[in-house]
């Protein structure tokens, strides 16, 4: 449920007394929603992981162009004699907020409470054996087999105290699909840049500096988190001065706010597509009226929905020119993309009508579609935009439309039978994805594919990538997967995302291609 403006106006004079005036200290930092939870291993998923990145650190990060860069871990190569081990020198000298001292234990513990069953990122620790403290500043990683991308995975893998943990009782992730909480959803003891000092969720988290921290001070001294649902809100917020920084900026205000005294905008592409997945299997769809069959089973019914998309029309009136369309749910920044890949066909509704018909369906038939309404640019408008594409092929379409935090459980429970999504690729690699969306779905894999496609061949294509050693076959196996992707119409993209950050005068944020901007980075003139 969205809230009042009257609820929202409250909670940023809260914030303004609580902070006073924006200095170059203090950034009151509005987004549309909040972090899904403060478990670190429980969603995978952009908003909350960059919520964490302040609070928690990983072995490895990324910079601005994408480059593995070290955090916690100051080195890390494949063990000498041995290519399916990987080594991970860590750095020394590194508190946790509790002033415990961070240890290679806290490392084992975390990768395997991430790599458990529970945890929403195991599927990116499909490959390891074991992990090993063999002193406390070295860890070895045994993989299954040789695994030489694996530190692409690991940028999202937040380390975690492990006696502050096992006291209080975190061994097990938090369930939050099926509604479960635990201590570390609302309590943290990281070793990053900031300390949470209050929050409350859906309204205001504070976060302070880390006076302990292990690197160079930061320019912003505390952080006032503010998610605000409503667009214009979040907007009138930003020029009234009671926020500093909008990282989810409406496309209708990109060029009101650059041509705005006292304001600028950074923009850039993200990594990261926006897609619509659908319910595959011979079981009838329960939001349909064909209740003798599932018309999204029937590759020509998948053609025709494709055909009826308008991605250009999409690009030009609901984002305003700020996307850019695709026929590939893979970002140019990943490996595997190709421009043949990247192409997509025209709208053709009078093909689309007759392929309907040849699958038996000539009158249409009737579907749910999920999205949510504050997690995506403009996400709510696309699906919109698809339903009136669609009623021109008699596909009547219902929309639903809810917040992420309960859109999210309904995709991964397999609820849906039609949703809308968006997927980063944190590794810079197709496996994130074909891991995720395109396997069928396991305890280790398929995690997101709320679709339920399912390919055996496929499957053992894609496990293989996690050890295959030659890059030339395993890049030649990519595009194998990724020509059965697209034909079979698995997933249909609509756009990579581009983003928009609008903030006060004088400060400085650049666009994160990952959408996970550090206020450690900001700077002011």
């Amino acid at each position: 449920m969205q809230k009042s403006l009257a609820g929202l106006t409250a909670a940023l004079i809260a914030s303004t007394m609580l902070v006073g005036a924006a200095n170059a200290e203090t950034i009151r930092w509005a987004r549309a929603s909040d972090a899904l939870t403060l478990d670190p291993h429980s969603q995978n998923q952009g908003v909350t992981h960059t919520f964490a990145h302040h609070i928690y650190e990983t072995l490895l990060d990324r910079d601005s162009d994408g480059n593995l860069q070290p955090r916690l871990a100051t080195e890390w190569f494949v063990k000498d004699g041995d290519p399916t081990v990987w080594v991970f020198k860590l750095r020394e000298g590194v508190k946790f907020h509790n002033g415990a001292d961070f240890t290679a234990e806290d490392v084992v513990f975390s990768f395997n409470r991430a790599r458990s069953d529970g945890s929403n990122l195991k599927q990116l620790h499909a490959e390891v054996a074991e992990v090993t403290a063999i002193d406390d500043h070295t860890v070895e990683i045994q993989m299954i087999g040789p695994s030489p991308l694996y530190p692409n995975n690991i940028t999202n893998t937040f380390v975690m105290d492990k006696d502050w943990s096992e006291e209080h009782s975190l061994q097990n992730v938090q369930d939050f699909a099926a509604g479960e909480s635990n201590y570390a959803v609302l309590n943290t003891n990281g070793t990053g840049p900031y300390v949470l000092k209050s929050r409350e969720v859906d309204v205001q988290s504070v976060l302070t500096a880390f006076e302990g921290h292990w690197a160079d001070a930061p320019a912003v001294t505390e952080i006032v988190y503010l998610p605000i649902t409503d667009a214009a809100t979040r907007i009138a917020a930003l020029l009234s001065g009671d926020v500093d920084l909008v990282q989810d900026v409406p496309v209708q205000d990109i060029e009101r706010l650059r041509n705005s005294a006292g304001f600028k905008i950074e923009t850039g592409p993200e990594n990261r597509f926006i897609y619509f997945g659908y319910r595959f299997g011979e079981e009838p769809l329960k939001s349909s009226n064909i209740t003798d069959s599932n018309p999204i089973n029937n590759t020509l019914v998948r053609e025709a929905i494709e055909l009826a998309l308008d991605r250009d029309a999409i690009k030009q009136v609901v984002m305003r020119g700020n996307s850019i369309p695709t026929g590939i749910p893979n970002p140019p920044f990943v490996n595997g993309w190709t421009a043949e890949l990247d192409a997509y066909p025209k709208p053709d509704l009078e093909k689309a009508k007759a392929l309907l018909a040849e699958a038996g369906y000539p009158d249409g038939f009737s579907i749910t579609l999920d999205t949510p309404n504050n997690r995506y640019v403009n996400d709510e408008a696309i699906s919109t935009a698809l339903v009136g594409m669609l009623g021109q092929i008699g596909i009547k379409v219902t929309l639903a439309s809810r917040p992420v935090a309960e859109h999210s459980p309904l995709v991964i429970n397999n609820q849906s039978d039609f949703y809308l999504l968006g997927w980063g690729v944190p590794t810079f690699d197709s496996a994130y994805v074909f891991n995720d969306l395109v396997h069928t779905k396991t305890d280790k894999h398929g995690t997101y594919n709320g679709g339920l496609y399912s390919n055996p061949e496929l499957d053992e294509k894609i496990i293989a990538l996690g050890t295959e050693t030659d890059l030339d076959a395993r890049n030649a196996s990519i595009a194998e997967i990724w020509a059965v992707v697209k034909a079979d119409r698995v997933l249909l993209p609509i756009h990579n995302q581009v983003l928009s950050y609008a903030m006060r005068e004088g400060m400085t944020l650049p666009v994160h291609p990952e959408d996970q901007p550090r206020m450690t980075t900001v700077t002011f003139q």
